[in-house]
C-alpha cells in the first residue's frame, strides 16, 4: 500500500501530466468553427459587388490614393527599411516574426534604438518563437536607447494554451507616413539578391498614402493585446495626403477576433477569378475546401499557376505536405512551378491582373487558422502587370513539375508526404 507522501507525489505528477497534456491538445485545436462550406459565385473580379464584398463584408475599406512599390530581394528591401527608421522624427511601429541574429539584425537595432536616443517614440514588437535565434545583447541595446520592446505570447502559466498562436506580420510604419509589409524577416538568410541558396528569394512592399493608417491600426491592435496599452495621436495617425492612384486595403486575420477572414478573402478571390490566378507560394497546403475551388475554377477555365520553392526549403516536412496535394491539381490543369536557385518565400496572389495580394500569409492551415497575419491587397491594373512581371521572371528560374513527374516520384517521397499529411492541421 502507497505511503501517505508517495501517494500524494503520484497524485501531484499525474495532475501535471494530465495538465500537460490538455494545453498541448488546446494548442493543437483551432478555437473557431472552420469554414465548411462552398461559397456561391454570385459575380466576378470585373463586378463592382466584389470590391463591395471584399472592403465591406471582409476587410476595412478600399482606400485610394496609395503608391504601393515592390522590393525585390534583400539588397532593394532592407537599405529603404533602414532609411525610413533613420529618418523619423515622430514614431515607429515595428512588427516582425522572424528576428535572428546576424550583421542586419544588428544594423535594425542600430537604427531602432538611435531614433529612441533621439526621443522618438520606439516601438518593437517580436514574436516569442519567431525571435528565439536573436542575440540577447540586441534587446538589451534597444531597451537601454528606451525602445519598448515586448514578446508576443511570451510564455506563461496562464496562457500556456495560446503559444500556438504567433504573430505571423511583418509591418514596419515611420511618422504614420510610410509602411512596409511584405514577407522579408530579419536574419542573413534574406540579404543579398538570391545570388545562391543561403540568399533566399523574396519580395518586401513599400507603402504611401491613406491605407498606411490601416497598416498602423493593424499593429497597435496586436499592441494592445499585448500591452493592454491604447496607443494614439497624431504621431501615429497623422493627416495623410495621397501619394499615388491606386486602391488599397489592409487585410488582417487573428484567431482572437475572426482567425477564418483571411482564408474567406483568399476564397473568395478564387472563386471570382474568371480569367487568372498566379500564385507565388512559400508554403502551399490547402485544405480540401481550398483545393475545391481552385479545382473549380480550372473548370471554368481560369489558368491557375504557382511557383513553390524547389530544392532549397526550410522544412522538407512542408514540402512533403504540399506535393501530396498536387495530384489532383496537376490533372485539371493548374501549372506547378519550383524556384531553382534558392528558397523561395514569396507571399504573392494575383488575381485576373485586378487584384495582387501581399504580405506574410502563406497559403496554409497555419496562417489562415492559427497564426496573426496581415495582407496588403491592392487594386490596381498597372500594379497587377507590374507584379505578373515580377512572377513570370521567377517562372524563368523555375522547374515546371508535371501531372507525369507527380506520378513518379519515389516511393520515399509518397511515404514522406502521407506522414506529412498527417500534420497538416499545423502546417
Amino acid at each position: 500500500m502507497p505511503q501517505p507522501g508517495r501517494a500524494v507525489r503520484i497524485a501531484l505528477l499525474t495532475f501535471v501530466a494530465t495538465a500537460a497534456l490538455v494545453l498541448f491538445a488546446l494548442n493543437f485545436t483551432a478555437g473557431e468553427k472552420k469554414i465548411q462550406h462552398q461559397l456561391p459565385r454570385l459575380y466576378s473580379t470585373a463586378s463592382p459587388q466584389f470590391e463591395r464584398a471584399m472592403g465591406s463584408l471582409l476587410g476595412p475599406g478600399i482606400l485610394g490614393g496609395n503608391e504601393v512599390k515592390e522590393l525585390i530581394n534583400g539588397d532593394q528591401i532592407f537599405p529603404p527599411m533602414l532609411a525610413a527608421i533613420r529618418s523619423a522624427q515622430k514614431s515607429v511601429t515595428f512588427e516582425t516574426y522572424i528576428y535572428w541574429s546576424g550583421d542586419i539584425g544588428k544594423q535594425f537595432a542600430d537604427a531602432l534604438a538611435e531614433r529612441a536616443r533621439a526621443g522618438v517614440p520606439v516601438h518593437v514588437l517580436l514574436d516569442w518563437v519567431g525571435s528565439a535565434k536573436m542575440e540577447e545583447s540586441y534587446l538589451t541595446e534597444m531597451r537601454e536607447a528606451g525602445v519598448l520592446v515586448e514578446k508576443f505570447h511570451k510564455p506563461h502559466w496562464y496562457n500556456l494554451a495560446r503559444m500556438n498562436n504567433r504573430t505571423h506580420r511583418k509591418l514596419l510604419v515611420v511618422d504614420g507616413q510610410v509602411g512596409f509589409t511584405g514577407g522579408v524577416g530579419i536574419a542573413p538568410e534574406w540579404t543579398g539578391n538570391a545570388q545562391d541558396p543561403d540568399h533566399w528569394r523574396d519580395s518586401h512592399y513599400q507603402v504611401r498614402g491613406p491605407a498606411v493608417a490601416q497598416m498602423q491600426a493593424t499593429f497597435l491592435d496586436n499592441w494592445l493585446k499585448v500591452t493592454g496599452k491604447v496607443v494614439h495621436g497624431e504621431a501615429y495617425f497623422p493627416p495623410v495626403a495621397p501619394q499615388g492612384n491606386q486602391r488599397a486595403q489592409m487585410f488582417s486575420s487573428s484567431p482572437s477576433s475572426g482567425s477564418e477572414s483571411m482564408q474567406l478573402m483568399y476564397h473568395m478571390a478564387i472563386t471570382a477569378a474568371e480569367r487568372s490566378l498566379d500564385l507565388s507560394v512559400a508554403y502551399f497546403v490547402p485544405d480540401d475546401l481550398t483545393r475545391q475551388l481552385m479545382l473549380d475554377a480550372l473548370k471554368r477555365g481560369v489558368r491557375i499557376r504557382l511557383i513553390t520553392p524547389g530544392p532549397y526549403t526550410d522544412t522538407e516536412t512542408v514540402k512533403a505536405a504540399s506535393r501530396a496535394t498536387w495530384g489532383p491539381l496537376l490533372a485539371a490543369g493548374a501549372e506547378i512551378y519550383e524556384y531553382q536557385p534558392s528558397m523561395y518565400h514569396c507571399k504573392v496572389m494575383i488575381v485576373d491582373q485586378r487584384l495582387v495580394s501581399v504580405g506574410s500569409t502563406n497559403f496554409d492551415n497555419r496562417s489562415f487558422r492559427l497564426n496573426d497575419e496581415a495582407n496588403l491587397n491592392v487594386y490596381d491594373t498597372a500594379f497587377a502587370e507590374r507584379q505578373t512581371q515580377v512572377f513570370e521572371d521567377d517562372l524563368k528560374q523555375s522547374r515546371r513539375v508535371t501531372l507525369e513527374d507527380w506520378q513518379r516520384r519515389p516511393l520515399r517521397e509518397r511515404l514522406s508526404e502521407r506522414l506529412a499529411a498527417l500534420l497538416e492541421s499545423q502546417l
